[in-house]
């Protein structure tokens, strides 16, 4: 049984990345923006673009189209994460 020893720093940076985590998590876009752009959700929900194409195309995400520009309403997202919450 190997023993390894946790140092207060140790304890101190993985304190700093939970933290940057929960954040970056519970981060929402202004209440006055309520729409986000492909590159914003894709980033909020760590998928590829091509991840986010298949989730419109077979309907599981709506969207609105402004010219060439596609925009997912925040609630519309965050229905689709809670909709898929594994439980364990």
């Amino acid at each position: 049984m190997k023993v390894e020893l946790v140092t207060k720093e140790d304890l101190d940076n993985f304190r700093l990345v939970l933290l940057t985590d929960l954040v970056r998590v519970l981060k929402r876009p202004d209440p006055a923006q309520p729409w986000m752009k492909s590159y914003e959700v894709r980033k909020l929900l760590k998928i590829s673009a091509g991840t986010l194409q298949r989730l419109r195309v077979n309907g599981t995400i709506p969207y609105s189209r402004i010219g060439g520009t596609i925009l997912y309403k925040y609630e519309d997202v965050q229905k689709l994460v809670e909709k898929n919450i594994e439980k364990r």
